[in-house]
């Protein structure tokens, strides 16, 4: 397995919170039910997932992690609810149009160059100021 050397670069914040607007990237293998899901073995592709997405059409394919809870409630590994639920409570701005799931890839070279940009182009077309990741 090849491990990156790039640090990841401090970023401050440009406005607080309380007007920041936040998208969710998961790598948990997230994905609606209703889109392809991903390739069990390797899988360098992402998924859109919609800001009104409800938890129930939600669902999880990797084989590398046991997610029976997150199945259950997929707040656990994507936490839409509580990202509305801080929203609504004036602690951040809103939630962001676009979130996304991604699938699993040990082809980190792929990711880094190929699946990441094409995540972070979205992102810059989105209305989100801000990014919180969740592993999978």
């Amino acid at each position: 397995m090849e491990m990156s050397r790039r640090c990841v670069p401090y970023t401050p914040l440009f406005k607080p919170l309380e007007k920041m607007k936040f998208s969710l990237i998961s790598v948990a293998g997230l994905h609606l039910k209703s889109q392809e899901a991903y390739n069990k073995e390797a899988d360098e592709t992402y998924r859109l997932i919609p800001a009104d997405v409800k938890v129930e059409d939600l669902m999880f394919t990797h084989e590398h992690y046991d997610h029976t809870d997150a199945d259950k409630d997929p707040n656990l590994m994507f936490p839409i609810d509580r990202l509305r639920e801080l929203a609504e409570a004036g602690i951040i701005g809103g939630v962001a149009s676009k979130h996304f799931g991604m699938g699993y890839s040990m082809k980190l070279k792929e990711v880094y160059a190929n699946t990441i940009p094409a995540i972070a182009k979205e992102i810059e077309r989105s209305n989100a100021d801000g990014v919180i990741l969740t592993a999978g």
